[in-house]
């Protein structure tokens, strides 16, 4: 086949990410898999019961663009419930097929050319590339290493009048750390006053441990007036292949996000949308994720103690960072490969989610597997 040979890539510096490096790796090497966030436990037996419920029942053809009315209305509750604040079902609220799309939609409404955004590093991969495919200019700031806390006065030396928004992330993939009260409080001093667009990924809002509390921008009346809020029930309900998210959205946003969506994909599964609105109306199926997964990520702990990996602090998300600056001097990436296919086992470098390729010699591991597999999984790193 005769290819053009004029083409000229929108994203010149990106090839597979490393996710997919990993996994085909893992897969490759027959390796533990701990690198691509994923659980290796089934979901809920009564969900995947409601998905074929929803399908006999004649939810087989396309939902409404935002979503089925009625799983909107009940992730209006939760909100409110869980927040005290209060989205319209019909004009705030918007089921997407799957958080990262949701955020390419939401930078995709709103980042126009030579805008720019403020990220926090190290980033979920997705961020960027939004944010050039749409003309904008990705400003980053590092977290501060170990504890990935943010430095308000160097944020607010970089907001200029070109700032359009701020993208955060909490729990943060890939540390595992968490915003604060007080983090919070800052960011609603820095755009006071200002047209600043807030895009806060918080997938892992129900997955947060040490008795903290999730502080989501829905608690923050300030912010969330200015706010899209990204959720995603694959994180929750252990269904991430099932790609199904949503956003919340004051009105004035949800409808520039939804001039989007329309185009992209129109709307979701209709019998998994069936199937989220019947099992949200249990709550204990959200709110005793916390405690579920803070058990693995204990035991997991507990396991690797004993290994010559120092263990970094997590407090959310369902990944833990570990650091070997102990065993090796090599690179994090270099590292990781070699221990995919001498050790086999997988994880994450995390320089990858720097433009700088920043390395702390670290790597991520996903607990969210069976004990079982990470009992597998804790005998080789302590072997090493």
């Amino acid at each position: 086949m005769n290819h053009p040979s004029t083409i000229s890539s929108k994203l010149p510096k990106n090839g597979q990410s490393i996710f997919a490096v990993m996994s085909e790796l893992a897969a490759e090497q027959d390796a533990i898999n701990l690198s691509q966030g994923f659980p290796d436990f089934k979901p809920d037996s009564q969900l995947t019961k409601l998905v074929a419920e929803g399908m006999r029942k004649g939810f087989n053809q396309y939902a409404p663009m935002p979503g089925l009315l009625d799983l909107r209305h009940i992730i209006a509750e939760k909100t409110e419930d869980l927040y005290n604040i209060q989205y319209s079902a019909l004009n705030e609220v918007t089921v997407v097929p799957g958080a990262t799309y949701g955020i390419f939609a939401a930078i995709s409404a709103v980042i126009k050319e030579d805008d720019e955004v403020i990220l926090f590093e190290p980033a979920y991969d997705c961020y960027v590339p939004a944010i050039e495919l749409n003309g904008g200019k990705p400003i980053r700031v590092e977290l501060k290493f170990p504890n990935f806390s943010i430095d308000w006065a160097e944020v607010a030396k970089l907001v200029t009048f070109k700032t359009k928004m701020i993208i955060i992330n909490t729990p943060h993939n890939p540390s595992g750390c968490i915003l604060t009260a007080d983090d919070m409080k800052q960011l609603t001093k820095l755009v006071h006053g200002s047209d600043i667009i807030i895009l806060s990924d918080e997938v892992y809002e129900h997955i947060i441990f040490d008795n903290k509390r999730h502080e989501s921008v829905a608690l923050y009346p300030e912010l969330a007036e200015r706010s899209f809020i990204v959720s995603s029930f694959g994180k929750t309900y252990h269904t991430t292949g099932w790609k199904m998210g949503y956003i919340l959205a004051p009105e004035n946003l949800t409808r520039e996000l939804r001039k989007v969506h329309q185009y992209l994909a129109f709307s979701t599964s209709s019998p998994m949308q069936y199937a989220y609105s019947k099992i949200l109306l249990n709550p204990k199926t959200y709110t005793g994720l916390s405690s579920f997964y803070q058990e693995k990520r204990d035991y997991f702990v507990e396991l690797v103690q004993g290994s010559r990996f120092g263990i970094q602090p997590c407090h959310g998300s369902y990944f833990q960072l570990l650091k070997y600056d102990k065993i090796t001097d090599e690179r994090d990436e270099d590292f990781a490969k070699r221990l995919t296919i001498e050790h086999k086992i997988a994880s994450i470098p995390i320089s990858v989610f720097y433009r700088n390729k920043t390395d702390n010699n670290v790597l991520r591991f996903c607990f969210a597997k069976s004990n079982k597999t990470l009992e597998k999984a804790a005998e080789i790193l302590c072997s090493i």
